[in-house]
């Protein structure tokens, strides 16, 4: 019954379940308030219920957080192109990693950076493909950075390519929008035109900001490789926003340091773990679900929703207890600083409008396993309805 309410009011439901996050996070915020006058004693409870649920979270967080920094130790301390080189002999050589790098109006610097970074990776740097897609309407200025970077790097990797992303009716301005193109140009130019085969080819999603670990595409390509469903999986890294931290002011070092720890105790959480910022999948997979959503703002629970349903629930995500190092928010003076994290949280926050898309989907697709598609979207709803609680 509920399945056909949804099929038959596409637009009311859609809408209905927008409407839910700000309902029930509002709800949950004020009743403290008027609840004080009408139902005490429940307000007591109610109370004391949250102050014991976020102590439980706070302790889960503390624990897992400490047991993730020594696995980032040990996965650090292991040389994984010489296991891969062991393991896999006559294999690992035919992998090929395309690393699509949205960016607009990036500082040029920002972009060297991320460059010079990628090329000091174990994995021979000729096995990557770097595709810098720029949007068109940043102007004459992207296309003069992207004759230098590929004049730069072009002879450091496997290809250094170049794309700018139109203003398409009916997209929405944003990653999303802009990784799916360069990721089109990338899969025509080494699948289609080089015939690399797909099969052999993962995709990373970069931040421009991003600054990878030197040993990510070793171990990367390793977990590929050592996967009985490579083409069922997401590959997610420790975000780290300390490639500026004591450049910030404190109070931005702070959230930064919060934010830190919080990705990587996530990584312990196999059960709840969803790509993040900068991750990395098959190229295969993503050919397979029709790439990231072009009309959406955040990309990344939308594409690993919609891969889960897609795969009727036979999919995860990964961890690689590697760090992916990034930016704190930064802006020149203090207040720009704070607006500048502001926009940050603002941007993060938009999450919370793929609810709608996850609530829809867990109703109408069939096929997944019940219980799990609940756990799954009852914590993503735990996180987006509570997080301004």
């Amino acid at each position: 019954m509920i399945k056909n309410y949804f099929r038959r009011h596409p637009i009311r439901t859609r809408r209905a379940l927008e409407i839910l996050p700000g309902f029930v996070s509002w709800s949950l915020i004020l009743f403290p308030f008027w609840g004080s006058f009408v139902v005490p004693n429940f307000v007591a409870y109610y109370v004391i219920g949250f102050a014991v649920y976020w102590l439980y979270r706070s302790l889960s967080l503390a624990l897992l957080s400490v047991l993730a920094h020594f696995q980032l130790k040990a996965a650090i301390q292991l040389d994984w192109l010489k296991d891969l080189q062991q393991r896999f002999p006559g294999r690992w050589q035919q992998i090929q990693h395309i690393i699509v790098i949205p960016t607009y109006k990036e500082p040029m610097v920002t972009l060297e950076r991320t460059l010079t970074a990628l090329s000091h990776q174990t994995f021979p740097t000729k096995n990557l493909h770097i595709m810098l897609s720029f949007e068109v309407r940043e102007g004459i200025e992207a296309q003069e950075k992207a004759q230098a970077l590929q004049k730069k790097y072009g002879p450091l990797f496997g290809h250094v390519w170049t794309t700018f992303h139109p203003d398409i009716d009916g997209e929405v301005k944003g990653k999303s929008s802009n990784t799916a193109w360069g990721a089109r140009q990338a899969k025509l130019k080494l699948a289609d035109t080089a015939q690399i085969p797909i099969e052999n080819i993962t995709i990373t999603s970069e931040d421009a900001d991003a600054l990878f670990h030197q040993q990510y595409f070793a171990c990367l390509t390793f977990q590929f490789l050592n996967s009985a469903k490579p083409f069922n999986k997401i590959w997610q890294g420790a975000i780290a926003f300390y490639n500026n931290i004591w450049e910030v002011p404190t109070p931005v070092r702070v959230l930064a340091a919060i934010f830190s720890v919080t990705q990587m105790h996530i990584l312990m959480r196999r059960d709840r773990l969803v790509n993040f910022s900068t991750y990395s999948t098959s190229l295969k997979h993503i050919v397979d679900i029709g790439y990231w959503d072009s009309d959406v703002i955040p990309e990344d629970y939308r594409l690993f929703f919609k891969s889960y349903f897609a795969k009727k629930g036979d999919f995860e995500v990964e961890p690689i207890f590697l760090p992916i190092y990034a930016d704190a928010a930064e802006a020149k003076g203090f207040w720009n600083t704070m607006s500048n994290q502001y926009e940050q949280l603002k941007r993060w926050a938009w999450g919370v409008s793929d609810d709608a898309y996850i609530i829809r989907q867990y109703v109408l697709t069939e096929g997944v396993p019940f219980w799990d598609k609940t756990i799954r979207v009852l914590k993503v709803i735990e996180d987006h309805f509570l997080w301004p609680v």
